[in-house]
This record gives C-alpha cells, structure tokens and sequence, in this order.
C-alpha cells in the first residue's frame, strides 16, 4: 500500500512543479498582454484567452499538490480544535476522503466526459474573432485534474489507515 500512495505523492510533487513553471509563464504572458495593450494599444483576443486557459489549467491541476501538502481550503469547525487527538483528525480526513472527496471527483470525472466529447466531436473554438481553437483541450483538464485530486485523496487515504492501524499496535 505505501508503494502506491508513494508513486501517487510523487505524481502530485511533478503536477506541482509544472504548475509551478505554469504560474510563472501566466505571470510574463499577462505582464506583456498589458504591456502591449496600455503603452502600444494593440490587445490579443487569443493572449487573454490563453491567460483564462492557463489559470484554468493551473487551479485544476494544482488542486492535488495543494492537498498533498494540506493547504487546501476546508472547513475547521471540528478539526481545529486543539483538544482534538491526531487519531480523531485522522478520523475526520479519512471520513472526508471517502465520503466527500473521493465521490465527488467520481462525480466531475463521469459527468464532464460528454461534455468534452461534445467539444471535440463539434470542434469547439473560441465565438471571438481571433479566439484560440481547440477548446476541447481545455475540457479534458477537467476530469485530468480532478483525477489527480482523487488520486491524491485516495493516497492520503492509505496514509492515514497506515497510521492509524501503526497507533494500534
């Protein structure tokens, strides 16, 4: 089992690093986009495209490094309490992996598959003149992303039952 969950935390620490070198391409590509639109007034359709793409890309891909290193967003109404035992937080992760998590990427993964094969199939472009093509591509980061999250939930499913049957004995 800590093979898997170790190839799986090794897979999220390469998706973080590409999206890190993404976030820095984003930055550059914006900071021309409006450098070229303010002081020389010549604006692309398909730069401010493929900044809203890129952002895209990098919020879904970025989801499962964010959840590797626990700085996801998450509600601590029961888990922050300091009184709290690291098996009963453990507990509360696991319960949420299983019960929210996991079935909510099965649910985005299922249900964005025809819509991606929508786009491919009519060759979604962008409506605006000067638009970037094939936005199917786009589409497809969307079950991509939440598999890796899933994977990386899943991961840290096996961690924390590692953990706790380690508590046990």
């Amino acid at each position: 089992m800590s093979a898997i969950a170790h190839f799986i935390h090794h897979l999220s620490e390469i998706t973080g690093r590409i999206v890190a070198w993404l976030v820095v391409f984003l930055v550059c590509l914006t900071f021309y986009d409006v450098l070229m639109r303010y002081l020389f007034n010549a604006g692309s359709v398909a730069l401010q495209e493929l900044e809203w793409h890129l952002f895209s890309v990098i919020l879904l891909l970025g989801a499962s490094y964010t959840l590797k290193h626990r700085e996801h967003v998450r509600v601590d109404l029961i888990y922050a309490s300091t009184r709290l035992s690291d098996r009963y937080r453990d507990c509360v992760d696991l319960v949420g992996n299983l019960c929210f998590l996991l079935p909510f990427c099965t649910l985005i993964i299922v249900s964005s598959m025809p819509f991606i094969e929508t786009a491919y199939l009519a060759a979604e472009h962008s409506p605006d003149p000067g638009g970037l093509n094939y936005r199917w591509l786009l589409k497809a980061m969307i079950p991509l992303g939440f598999l890796l999250l899933a994977l990386q939930g899943f991961a840290d499913s096996l961690d924390i039952i590692q953990r706790i049957r380690n508590k046990r004995s």
